[in-house]
């Protein structure tokens, strides 16, 4: 089993870990642990560098199943020591991104009850949708306003792990309209802004909603139906 050291402290920008295997016709390189965030939840991949014997590797991508995809460079062997090294300024951003994201899900759930029906994010900007019935330039600009409370707020993020039993009793887990955690997980990962939003997640987030800076939305647009898209924007 891999240590996944961002599930527990997305803070961790440099980490040393040993090489468990090797798959070279993906030029794919496996850890015993490893800080690079894999994707998924909308968030995308960390890329950075591994150094090992004097020798400086890019991380084109890091994949799900530990896989860290090599741009160039000969391959490490199986057993090597290696020095990890995320692209820190992209990996902040994303992570500012991301709780953007839980903070606009969180007012519009707690104000409005609509749900997620999806979302995607790069790095300082992202896209949510949710079913509301309307949305007016009147109400957008209210949510706008109330994402911006949140954030002068300075309300603290709080990073759980919970057996499958106890995280399924917490009312309002999953604000998906799909359910996309895996049948057979034992446990669930939790992102709580205390105060205002609680939800299953695996991404990486800042530890307080002040450091994600002051929020725009865009633009925002119907999607058909009761499906809503809101445009969100993070100042650099």
């Amino acid at each position: 089993m891999t240590e996944l050291i961002y599930q527990t402290d997305s803070y961790v920008r440099e980490f040393d870990a040993v090489v468990t295997g090797v798959d070279a016709e993906r030029r794919a390189v496996l850890l015993d642990r490893t800080a690079f965030y894999p994707g998924g939840g909308g968030q995308p991949n960390d890329d950075g560098w591994l150094t090992v014997n004097g020798q400086r590797l890019r991380v084109a991508k890091a994949e799900r199943g530990n896989a860290h995809l090599i741009e160039a460079g000969e391959l490490p062997a199986i057993g090597a020591a290696v020095h990890g090294e995320l692209d820190w300024d992209r990996r902040y951003k994303l992570m500012r991104t991301h709780t953007a994201m839980h903070i606009l899900c969180g007012v519009v759930w707690r104000d409005y009850g609509a749900q997620v029906t999806g979302g995607n994010m790069e790095p300082l900007s992202g896209r949510m949708d949710f079913e509301f019935e309307r949305l007016q330039k009147e109400l957008v600009a209210e949510i706008e306003a109330r994402i911006n409370a949140e954030v002068e707020a300075a309300r603290e993020l709080r990073v759980r792990i919970l057996p499958r039993e106890e995280a399924f009793q917490i009312p309002d887990l999953i604000r998906t309209k799909i359910n996309l955690l895996p049948e057979g997980i034992s446990e669930v990962r939790t992102v709580e802004i205390v105060g205002l939003d609680l939800q299953a997640d695996g991404g990486t987030h800042v530890a307080n909603t002040r450091e994600v800076g002051r929020l725009r939305i865009a633009d925002y647009k119907s999607k058909g139906g009761i499906n809503k898209r809101i445009y969100l924007e993070l100042e650099g």
